[in-house]
This record gives structure tokens, sequence and C-alpha cells, in this order.
């Protein structure tokens, strides 16, 4: 039996990342002040800082922490 590869989707990378980036634009300089700040679990925000552990409720929740919407998030994702 072939061995599975555990190797990351690129597309949830690039979320990952964006999520990064938006914490980065506010001001927050470590993703354990921004957790602190809005009462995420550290752990777990790291982990979706990561591409991992993000589920679709997250996302929305650190959506509206940024004030921003899905549709505005995924624009300039491909």
């Amino acid at each position: 039996m072939a061995k599975k590869e555990n190797i990351q989707d690129k597309r949830i990378l690039k979320i990952a990342e964006k999520i990064k980036k938006l914490r980065i634009e506010k001001g927050f300089t470590s993703h354990e002040e921004f957790a602190w700040e809005f009462e995420i679990n550290r752990v777990q925000y790291w982990r979706i800082e990561k591409g991992s552990n993000l589920t679709l409720t997250s996302l929305l929740r650190i959506l509206d922490i940024h004030k921003i919407t899905l549709n505005d998030f995924f624009k300039d994702l491909d």
C-alpha cells in the first residue's frame, strides 16, 4: 500500500497567509497578542495562521474581527 503524503493544499496556505497579513496590518506583531485581545485560544490561532485547524466558524469570526466580508477576503486569492 502506498504511503500517504502529508502535503498541504496550497490554497489553504494562501488563506492562512492572508489571515496573518490581516493581523499584522491591524498592528499586532505576534499571533499571541492578537489571540489574547480577541479571546481566541492562542494555540488554535497559531494553527490557523499555519494553515491547519481552520474551520469555517473560525474564519468567519476572524473576518468579523477585521470587519471584512467573505467576498473581500477571497477576491484576490486565486
